[in-house]
C-alpha cells in the first residue's frame, strides 16, 4: 500500500511539473511575440537602427539592398515566421549596433548582471526576513516599520540610488560610486535594489508571520516554555514561507528593473545597461534577445519555486499531485 500510494504521488509530481513547463513555454511564446510586433510596428525605419542612424545617408539602392539582405521587405509575419525558426535552432540574431550575435552579447554582459542581481537577492532576502520577524505582532515596530516601507515603495529607484551615492560615496568617500571592478562596487547597487524591492515583500511575509503565530500550534509551543526567538524562527518561519515564494516573479522582476536602472546610474556592464543602449538604437535583435532571457528567468525560477512548494510545506503535497 506504501509503495503504490508513493507511486502515486510520484506520476503526480511529475505530471505536475509537466503541466508547469508547458505553461512556462506558453508564457515565453508569448512573451517574444508580443515584443516582436511591439518593436516591429514602432514608428521609424529598421534600415537606418542597421547602419547607425537617421543621419547617415543612403542611396535608394542601398536601402533596397539591406532590406533584402535583413528581410525587411518581406511581410511581418514573414519575419516572425523566420525569428522562430532561427530561435528553435538557438539563433538570437545579429545586434545591428555592434555587428556581433546576440548569444555572444548577453554571455559577455551576463556575468555582472548574475553578481549584481545575487548581491541584491542576498539584500532584499535578508531585510524581508529580518524586518518581518522583529515586527511581526509587535505594533509599535510594526506601525514604525510599515511607514518606512511605505516611502521607500513610493520613492523611485534612482532617486534612491543617488542618496546612497551622495552619502556613502561622495560624502563619506566609502564606496566607489562606479565601476565594476570588486566586491566593493556591488554594495551601493545591491543595497539600491534591495531597498526598492524588499519592502512589498515584507508586508506580505509579515501579514503570513502574524497569520503563522496565530496558529494552535504556536499556541503549544508558548505553553510548552519554548522560547519567542524559537517559536518566531523555528515554527512560524517555515509556515510563512509559501505565500513569499509566491512573490518569486515580483523579485526577480524588482532584482532585472532595478539593474537596469543600478547598471546605468553606477556606470556598471551588464545586461541593464546594454538593454537601455541597444533601445535607444532601436537594435530589434538585441532588445528580444534580453526579452527572452528575462522571461526565462521569470519563468525559470516560478518554475522551480512552484516544484519547491511540497517541500517547504509537506501539508500541500498531497492537493497538488492529486
Amino acid at each position: 500500500m506504501t509503495s503504490t500510494r508513493t507511486a502515486h504521488h510520484v506520476a503526480g509530481y511529475l505530471r505536475h511539473a509537466a503541466l508547469r513547463a508547458l505553461a512556462g513555454i506558453g508564457v515565453l511564446f508569448g512573451a517574444i511575440s508580443l515584443a516582436f510586433v511591439a518593436l516591429y510596428v514602432l514608428p521609424g525605419d529598421r534600415v537606418y537602427a542597421v547602419v547607425g542612424g537617421a543621419e547617415v545617408s543612403l542611396t535608394v539602392d542601398q536601402e533596397a539592398a539591406i532590406r533584402e539582405q535583413y528581410g525587411f521587405d518581406q511581410p511581418l509575419w514573414v519575419q516572425y515566421g523566420t525569428y522562430l525558426g532561427r530561435l528553435l535552432t538557438g539563433d538570437l540574431g545579429t545586434s545591428y549596433q555592434r555587428d556581433l550575435p546576440v548569444v555572444d552579447i548577453i554571455g559577455e554582459q551576463l556575468g555582472p548582471t548574475l553578481q549584481l542581481s545575487g548581491a541584491a537577492a542576498v539584500v532584499t532576502i535578508v531585510l524581508t526576513v529580518a524586518v518581518a520577524l522583529l515586527t511581526a505582532k509587535r505594533p509599535i515596530p510594526h506601525r514604525v516599520s510599515s511607514v518606512v516601507e511605505i516611502f521607500f515603495l513610493s520613492a523611485p529607484g534612482f532617486w534612491i540610488g543617488i542618496v546612497l551615492l551622495t552619502i556613502f560615496s561622495y560624502s563619506l568617500h566609502l564606496l566607489p560610486s562606479v565601476g565594476s571592478d570588486g566586491p566593493a562596487t556591488l554594495v551601493l547597487p545591491a543595497l539600491m535594489i534591495g531597498l526598492s524591492t524588499a519592502p512589498a515583500l515584507i508586508q506580505v511575509f509579515r501579514g503570513a508571520l502574524e497569520d503563522a503565530l496565530d496558529e494552535p500550534f504556536i499556541i503549544t509551543a508558548r505553553t510548552r516554555g519554548v522560547s519567542e526567538v524559537t517559536v518566531r524562527l523555528r515554527h512560524a518561519l517555515r509556515h510563512a514561507l509559501i505565500p513569499l515564494s509566491t512573490l518569486s516573479g515580483f523579485l526577480i522582476g524588482g532584482l532585472l528593473g532595478g539593474a537596469v536602472i543600478a547598471e546605468t546610474l553606477f556606470s556598471r556592464q551588464g545586461i541593464g545597461r546594454v538593454l537601455v543602449t541597444a533601445a535607444n538604437a532601436s537594435d530589434v535583435p538585441l532588445v528580444l534577445g534580453l526579452v527572452l532571457l528575462a522571461a526565462t528567468a521569470y519563468v525559470g525560477v516560478n518554475f522551480i519555486v512552484d516544484l519547491l512548494y511540497p517541500l517547504i510545506d509537506p501539508r500541500i503535497r498531497t492537493e497538488a499531485h492529486a
